[in-house]
């Protein structure tokens, strides 16, 4: 099994990251408006190639990580349908474990690519462990979903965007699973304070920042089929000790609220995961005086219009 060398990445490496992937990953646009009479932006990267921000780090891992015809992978569903995409596009050959209780609206589009898909137990963990095993006894490639300095970096490219297409937000709010995307955005944000948003149910962050290290905590939340990840990231947990951000908890119920304000406010139709950093803006836990909110996904299938 080849993985990438364990390192920590920097910000000079979400820029090596951007100008890799730019032939590849689209621009995602920015919106500045007003809610409630409030000031906010949105980074409107549900409107990525896959429909998810995950396409940026499996590009540059794949890119970056050195020559291979074969990649695996597990995925609840936005990181396979990444890879699997990449993998497409770049001639290699992809295998995603992802768990059985995966989203249809996640599992149709990633078996379209043309990827192996391979659905095993009923949590991301389960799926990663099956993967883990099929790379050891194949001797292929495994690419982690969040737990990788190219995948890292390559995700920070969200932020870099962010700085240069919106310098007057003053805050950058994301959502946070196993750590890879806020992370990386710490990394690309220029300074600016970076706020990780969890459910109350999925809060690897918040413990592992109270641990003094990566902990495996409960997983419970209308958003873990995204956000389900029961431990931090190693190489996350590394970036952020040393580059602190800014944590606060939503509930379900502030979720799927959010979730329905972005349909009715501008007709974005997310998944609960892409909708936390909106519930917590709602809620008045994101501060600074222009925010940027990052709409990381709409994966899901959207039973709520009407």
């Amino acid at each position: 099994m080849t993985t990438t060398a364990h390192a920590v990445p920097t910000a000079t490496d979400v820029r090596a990251a951007a100008e890799r992937i730019a032939p590849y990953a689209r621009r995602t646009p920015v919106l500045h408006t007003e809610v409630d009479g409030r000031p906010v932006t949105l980074k409107l990267e549900h409107l990525q190639l896959t429909g998810a921000f995950k396409l940026r780090g499996a590009l540059n891992a794949l890119i970056g990580g050195g020559p291979s015809d074969r990649v695996v992978t597990a995925s609840g569903g936005n990181h396979g349908l990444g890879v699997a995409t990449a993998a497409r596009l770049l001639g290699v050959h992809a295998t995603v474990y992802v768990p059985e209780t995966v989203p249809e609206a996640k599992a149709a589009p990633l078996a379209a690519t043309g990827a192996e898909v391979v659905r095993v137990g009923e949590h991301y963990a389960v799926a990663a462990e099956a993967a883990l095993a099929h790379a050891d006894r194949e001797g292929v490639r495994y690419l982690h979903a969040f737990d990788d300095p190219l995948v890292v970096a390559g995700q920070g490219t969200l932020g870099l965007e962010i700085a240069a297409d919106a310098p007057e937000c003053d805050s950058i709010a994301v959502a946070v699973g196993g750590g890879g995307l806020v992370a990386g955005v710490r990394l690309g944000a220029g300074g600016r304070e970076v706020v990780g948003v969890e459910p109350e149910g999925c809060r690897s962050l918040h413990a592992a920042m109270e641990a003094g290290r990566p902990v495996r905590t409960p997983v419970d939340s209308v958003a873990s089929s995204a956000l389900g990840a029961s431990t931090l990231g190693r190489v996350p947990f590394e970036v952020l000790r040393d580059h602190p951000v800014t944590r606060t908890l939503v509930s379900d119920a502030e979720i799927t609220a959010a979730q329905d304000r972005l349909w009715s406010e501008f007709r974005i139709a997310t998944e609960p995961a892409a909708a936390v950093p909106f519930a917590a803006w709602l809620a008045g836990r994101v501060p600074g005086e222009r925010p940027c909110l990052v709409v990381c996904g709409a994966n899901a299938r959207w039973d709520r219009v009407g």
